[in-house]
């Protein structure tokens, strides 16, 4: 009986690779929010809540310089 399902097996795996192969509008995801750059800088506090809950409070501050130096 493994010897029927298996040749039968391969059979449906290859048409099913054969059809996903060409669809025609493949998915592509994205993030709709942008990552901040590196001018944004944020100083958040967070305070745990009852049941594993936090609250989180973010503000904006003025990036610091980065130096660098040749070494």
């Amino acid at each position: 009986m493994r010897r029927l399902n298996l040749p039968a097996a391969l059979l449906a795996a290859l048409a099913l690779a054969a059809t996903a192969a060409c669809a025609p509008n493949p998915i592509v995801a994205r993030d709709p929010i942008p990552a901040p750059g590196p001018q944004d800088a944020f100083a958040c506090r967070s305070r745990p809540l009852p049941l594993n809950a936090f609250r989180t409070n973010c503000e904006p501050v003025a990036p610091e310089p980065v130096l660098r130096s040749k070494g």
